[in-house]
């Protein structure tokens, strides 16, 4: 059981470029430790020496995995204690339509998407209800309330993830543990373009609001876009 001093432990599964690290930044910027989990080393490794001074812990790790995930929550709580809050950031898809996708594309992306979600969930919230606090948050997409043309497995996993969520949120949010789904409706990007975009570090602010929530009102569910006056008129 930590102290009510002592700095919370976040678990980001599924760290890349982009959001995920404006995920990991964020946080750690605000004093949390930061578990990162991907499943390259050398990515993660990159991270921790481009952010110096941050309290990263990188954990290669395949989340679709059972055992490895179990080896990467027992790596955190012996290096950073039990988990706080948990990000579920992972996606998978192929990007096909039903005449090109292979049934092992499929798999994967459920198995990435929503089954990994489920084993880190099931891991996190061990810690969660014994300390009877915590957060658990879910990167959605547009995909998770509409399916996308030419993405079968992603906007399925999608659609799981976020029944995933829901039924969770239902569960834990009795026991003091916030859970959420956030909808990202728009193309993340750098602003190198003219094109309406949703900047990472931006969505991360949210996410980090998310998390400073009061019991009394709480989000389950949260869409983002970026000012568009076409969508818009």
């Amino acid at each position: 059981m930590k102290k009510q001093e002592d700095p919370s432990t976040v678990v980001i599964a599924g760290v890349g470029p982009g959001l995920g690290a404006a995920l990991v930044k964020k946080f750690a910027r605000e004093g949390c430790c930061v578990a990162m989990f991907a499943r390259s080393g050398d990515y993660l490794d990159q991270l921790v020496a481009e952010n110096r001074g941050l309290d990263l812990l990188a954990v290669p790790t395949d989340i679709a995995d059972r055992e490895q995930v179990a080896r990467g929550f027992a790596q955190v709580r012996g290096k950073l204690g039990p988990v706080d809050i948990l990000i579920n950031h992972a996606s998978a898809s192929a990007w096909s339509g039903i005449a090109e996708i292979t049934p092992a594309e499929f798999e994967r992306a459920w198995r990435v998407t929503t089954f990994g979600a489920f084993l880190c969930c099931q891991e996190a919230a061990r810690d969660m209800i014994a300390q009877k606090n915590g957060a658990i948050l879910f990167t959605g997409a547009t995909s998770s309330i509409r399916g996308r043309k030419g993405a079968l497995d992603f906007s399925s996993a999608k659609f799981g993830l976020r029944g995933l969520a829901d039924a969770l949120a239902r569960e834990l949010w009795p026991q003091n543990i916030h859970v959420a789904h956030i909808v990202i409706d728009g193309i993340i990007g750098d602003g190198a373009t003219n094109e309406p975009q949703l900047a990472p570090d931006e969505i991360a602010e949210t996410y980090w609001m998310l998390t400073q929530q009061k019991p009394s009102a709480w989000t389950f569910e949260l869409e983002v876009r970026p000012r568009d006056e076409e969508f818009y008129s």
